[in-house]
């Protein structure tokens, strides 16, 4: 019988929770990975807000820590690239990746599968950083709705990151390609509008900083969440909500083909 395409995306959802629920296990027996991501997190937010803050003015005005907590979500999006990639990498090295694909499979079932769990514990990162921001003085002064819609955002550009993460991890299998993953997230995370506006910067950097997506990200919460923008000007004073949504769109339907693509041809 042929198969429809309504019983190959409800096949392919369900082989995907299999191995959803088989790597949430992980995370369970082994908790100390994801504790310390937050607790990295929670430090970097208290080194910005309290011995840089005071140093920082917006264009616009506000109070730097309303504007930073944002920027700060849209930072712990970001990171996490390499572990996907390391967990990838390792089911591979194990020889797991291999029997998953002796099975009857989509191929992008067991990559989306790895995004599912690491989308739920990124998720769990972002309410207990959330929790911790309200608990240091952010407030939340938007609606409920904006609030939800917000962090809708935030983990759309999660989910992106993700698959950049699975894609590296099949493709990039050697011992230095971890190293040179951690290096080059540094820079995309601060050459952003992460922690100062962009309207501080030379023009050129300011340039590539309102073009980040992680910058549309972090300026369209800050408008929802009702917190300071310290924008003035630009593309992102106008349209970030709609840069929010169309950067990771674009990366997830570049890199769901090149990862499917790259994990059928594992083998050659």
């Amino acid at each position: 019988m042929t198969s429809t395409p309504t019983h190959t995306l409800a096949r392919t959802a369900r082989h995907s929770w299999i191995v959803t629920q088989r790597d949430l296990r992980h995370w369970v027996r082994e908790p100390w990975g994801p504790i310390f991501g937050i607790a990295f997190s929670i430090m970097l937010l208290l080194v910005f807000g309290y011995l840089f803050g005071g140093a920082i003015a917006l264009p616009g005005g506000g109070d730097y820590l309303p504007y930073l907590l944002p920027g700060m979500f849209a930072l712990t999006m970001l990171f996490g690239i390499e572990t996907t990639m390391a967990a990838v990498t390792t089911d591979s090295k194990r020889g797991i990746t291999d029997r998953f694909r002796s099975l009857p499979m989509s191929s992008v079932a067991v990559p989306l599968g790895r995004a599912g769990a690491d989308l739920a514990n990124s998720a769990i990162a972002l309410a207990v950083l959330m929790v911790g921001g309200l608990f240091v003085g952010w407030r939340i002064d938007g609606g409920a709705g904006q609030a939800l819609l917000a962090v809708g955002l935030l983990l759309w550009l999660r989910f992106a990151m993700l698959w950049l993460g699975i894609y590296l991890g099949l493709t990039f299998r050697g011992e230095g390609s971890m190293a040179a993953v951690q290096v080059l997230v540094w820079p995309i995370g601060f050459l952003s509008n992460l922690f100062v506006a962009p309207e501080t910067m030379p023009g050129w950097l300011a340039f590539l900083a309102q073009w980040n997506p992680v910058s549309a990200t972090a300026a369209a919460c800050r408008e929802l969440f009702g917190n300071p923008t310290g924008i003035t000007d630009g593309v992102l004073a106008d349209h970030a909500g709609l840069l929010a949504l169309a950067w990771p769109a674009v990366l997830v339907a570049v890199l769901v083909p090149l990862s499917a693509r790259a994990y059928r041809g594992l083998a050659r």
